[in-house]
C-alpha cells in the first residue's frame, strides 16, 4: 500500500545491531543503539509516544531532558529529538509530556 504522493515512510528506527543500557530517572532500560532519544522513548512506549505533542524538529521544546554519562559527570540539557543515545546515559530529568507518554514504564515519581 502506498502513501500519498507515491512515497513510502522510512523505517522508524535507524538500523541497529544491539541494545544499549540507559537509565530514565533511576530505572534501567535497553534501547536501540545509534537512535535519537525520542525514538528510544518510543521503543519503550510504542503505543503512547506517537500521541505526544512532539514536533520532532526542535520547535516545540516538549522533549527537553537533562542527562549525564554516569556518576560524577556533568549534567547536560538537550532535546531528545536531537540527542543520540549512548550506552550508559542517565536521563535524570524529563519534561511532563515525556513523563506522561512513558507512564506505562512505572518511572519513579519526581
Amino acid at each position: 500500500m502506498s502513501t500519498p504522493h507515491g512515497t513510502n515512510p522510512g523505517p522508524l528506527y535507524k538500523p541497529f545491531e544491539k541494545l544499549v543500557k540507559i537509565s530514565i530517572v533511576g530505572k534501567e532500560f535497553e534501547v536501540p543503539e545509534g537512535n535519537i532519544m525520542l525514538r528510544a522513548f518510543q521503543y519503550l512506549a510504542p503505543e503512547n509516544v506517537p500521541y505526544g505533542r512532539f514536533c520532532w524538529n526542535e520547535e516545540c521544546q516538549y522533549c527537553r531532558i537533562t542527562y549525564d554519562m554516569g556518576e560524577g559527570s556533568a549534567p547536560h540539557v538537550a532535546l531528545s529529538c536531537k540527542l543520540t543515545v549512548k550506552d550508559g546515559m542517565r536521563v535524570t530529568e524529563i519534561n511532563q509530556e515525556i513523563r506522561y507518554c512513558l507512564r506505562t514504564l512505572d518511572l519513579p515519581r519526581p
